[in-house]
């Protein structure tokens, strides 16, 4: 059984104009990972319509949870804000959104490779919403936004990094962003 793996990170656009990338990307050698592939760029929307698609149901349902959860934090209809309490409404805007920050400036995309990478990537990253994010994670270190800052201001979490959640998502999106090259 091979446990080495490769996965994909963006350091957003949040990161790179914050200067992070170097600090970022410094953690995950640190950790024993080797980035065998690397590029700054400005996305197209198409790569970013692909990278979040709006077939993946459960991924637009957990962004209609979080934002339905954020709005309830601020004490704020999601009827009155969005005229639908519809998971595939709401989880589509709540899309839009990202792929429109995400469009906004440079990328920092890489391929990492090592034992366990996804999971030793995503321990160090920390969870989605930073400010949940534990100290000494990445998003626990350099960001502290909101799900319910970001809802009021209508716009996705500002928490600097995705990294791909699992083996298949892994796949998927090393393939889409840098080709069958890696």
């Amino acid at each position: 059984m091979n446990f080495i793996e490769k996965t994909l990170v963006i350091i957003k656009p949040d990161g790179v104009v914050r200067g992070l990338v170097w600090e970022i990307t410094a953690r995950f050698e640190r950790a024993g990972l080797r980035i065998i592939m690397g590029k700054i760029f400005k996305p197209s929307k198409e790569l970013l319509h692909a990278h979040y698609p709006a077939e993946r149901i459960d991924w637009v349902k957990v962004l209609w949870e979080r934002t339905q959860e954020g709005y309830a934090e601020l004490g704020i209809d999601l009827l009155s804000e969005f005229w639908s309490v519809d998971h595939g409404v709401i989880g589509e805007k709540v899309r839009n959104w990202l792929v429109d920050y995400m469009f906004i400036g440079e990328v920092f995309a890489m391929v990492l490779e090592g034992p366990h990478a996804i999971e030793v990537v995503r321990k160090l990253v920390g969870p989605t919403v930073s400010l949940k994010a534990p100290a000494g994670t990445i998003r626990g270190d350099y960001s502290c936004d909101s799900v319910a800052l970001a809802n009021l201001e209508r716009r996705p979490i500002k928490n600097l990094i995705h990294a791909s959640g699992n083996k298949e998502e892994a796949d998927f999106e090393v393939d889409l962003w840098f080709g069958d090259g890696c």
